[in-house]
């Protein structure tokens, strides 16, 4: 039987939450098993991404315990988007598809089936979507939807209120193996693969335990990350605003053209520290975001790996050895 699923979940400091998630992952593969939608060889793996804690152990406990649950250690903290690229790359040859998610159960795990089910239907990418937004606070949820418009507005097209959460079949993986982008920003790479996509909708629960990795502030370099690695939006609209500005410069050196043929007589003090102040600033931020795209244009042409595996623990059906200590080529 095909139908293998493999659940991919990046690991940041996850120690506290890791026991419930395995438990109720694996409640929920068993129901798919049983229900003949996916394969019994299909596997959860946890993604280690450099944690300080003792999520490597307990991912070693649980892969111990239990065939089903697969581990892979990252050399070192490579970030969020980059240990989930791990994990789906390790096992893209594995499974027919791949649902990747987080590990703080935020995530309704149920939606899962209807996943599979749009899977077995035809489509190679389905998108889990947040349908309401009733547990964040305000300032969340405001801010979050401020970023979803700023990121399509400034040309980084990306599905609204969808994070990580979502199925891609090996074809879409194999595709997505294609972008060899360092910079990385999956929620705007996959739909850039095409094929068959549908949109699985869930409410979003509160963690389960643990500390959320996204602030502010990450959620604000997130952001600009994404837009300067899939948009040169931002430069067109610095271009525009430099010629605005030139145009506005013309009308009034016109207008004190008229006000010295008139003989009137113009101070001109606040006016010029204005436009020193205006001018400047507009300069340092254009030379800003111009910097920005030059840095991911330097990083780029390193060709420096996304990541490296140290360790990959997975016990395959019928095969009792684990893998341990093999390293995956950099990618």
């Amino acid at each position: 039987m095909k139908n293998i699923l493999y659940v991919v979940i990046p690991c940041y400091r996850e120690q506290e939450v890791l026991p419930e998630t395995a438990r109720r992952l694996a409640d929920k593969m068993r129901s798919l098993i049983v229900s003949g939608r996916i394969s019994d060889k299909s596997r959860v793996v946890f993604v280690n991404d450099g944690s300080t804690d003792g999520t490597w152990a307990e991912i070693e406990r649980l892969h111990q315990e239990n065939p089903l649950f697969s581990g892979i250690n990252l050399t070192r903290n490579r970030g969020h988007q980059n240990a989930l690229l791990a994990g789906l790359m390790t096992v893209k040859d594995m499974a027919d598809m791949v649902i990747s998610m987080d590990a703080d159960l935020q995530d309704d795990i149920n939606a899962m089936d209807e996943m599979v089910d749009k899977y077995l239907e035809g489509c190679d990418i389905v998108y889990g979507v947040r349908s309401k937004r009733t547990t964040d606070s305000f300032f969340k949820r405001f801010t979050a939807e401020a970023f979803y418009r700023l990121m399509n507005f400034l040309g980084a097209n990306v599905i609204f209120n969808h994070a990580d959460y979502r199925l891609m079949s090996r074809r879409a993986l194999e595709g997505l193996a294609e972008f060899k982008e360092v910079n990385l920003f999956l929620r705007g790479l996959v739909p850039m693969v095409g094929y068959r996509s549908d949109t699985v909708f869930y409410e979003r629960s509160e963690r389960f335990a643990g500390e959320s990795k996204y602030p502010l502030k990450k959620m604000l370099a997130f952001a600009f990350e994404g837009i300067t690695s899939l948009s040169v939006k931002p430069i067109r609209i610095i271009t525009c605003l430099g010629m605005g500005v030139f145009l506005v410069s013309l009308v009034m050196l016109l207008y004190f053209l008229i006000l010295f043929a008139a003989g009137k007589t113009v101070q001109g003090w606040s006016t010029i520290v204005i436009s020193v102040w205006a001018i400047g600033g507009l300069q340092l931020l254009a030379i800003g975001v111009i910097g920005e795209y030059i840095g991911k244009v330097y990083l780029e042409t390193k060709h420096r790996p996304r990541y490296r595996v140290e360790q990959f623990l997975h016990t395959p059906e019928g095969d009792s050895d684990d893998r341990e200590g093999e390293e995956c080529a950099p990618r």
